[in-house]
């Protein structure tokens, strides 16, 4: 009994690696050296990632919006939280896996934003295929259609 048990464990962690469940711990590991723990910005860096407005006026955009600023970076100007930031640059996370991404993007929007919304594994797939230009995603976050 206790080796079929440890077998069922360890088939788990297998398929289910401890990243894909916290998307805490990779945004504490990559996103927050920036963003902050909790994704409350730092002024003139970075904006906040819990913001309310900017989320709301995404609405159903806002997993498509993630996955591309994740994967392609996003430059420019945009205001958050009241703030402008001037020559933005954050660098894609490319370099990250897809589940990795997945976990970050989804904790944004889940848990510091209490969106019931998802990033998928087919929208980081299309972002890695094509992903949005810079105008197009700050005029999404604008609330225009890319």
């Amino acid at each position: 009994m206790i080796v079929k048990m440890f077998v069922a464990t360890a088939l788990v962690a297998v398929a289910f690696p401890a990243w894909a469940d916290d998307g805490t711990e990779v945004f504490e590991s990559v996103c927050a050296a920036c963003h902050q723990s909790g994704g409350t910005g730092t002024p003139g860096l970075a904006p906040p990632l819990v913001d309310p407005a900017l989320w709301q006026r995404l609405g159903d955009k806002a997993p498509n919006y993630v996955a591309n600023v994740m994967i392609g970076g996003l430059t420019g100007t945009i205001t958050a939280g009241g703030q402008g930031y001037y020559g933005l640059a954050m660098p894609s996370q490319a370099h990250l896996s897809d589940e990795e991404l997945l976990a970050a993007a989804n904790h944004v929007l889940q848990d510091l934003n209490a969106s019931k919304l998802a990033v998928t594994p087919e929208l980081i797939a299309t972002a890695r295929a094509a992903p949005l230009g810079h105008k197009a995603l700050i005029a999404m976050r604008k609330g225009g259609t890319p």
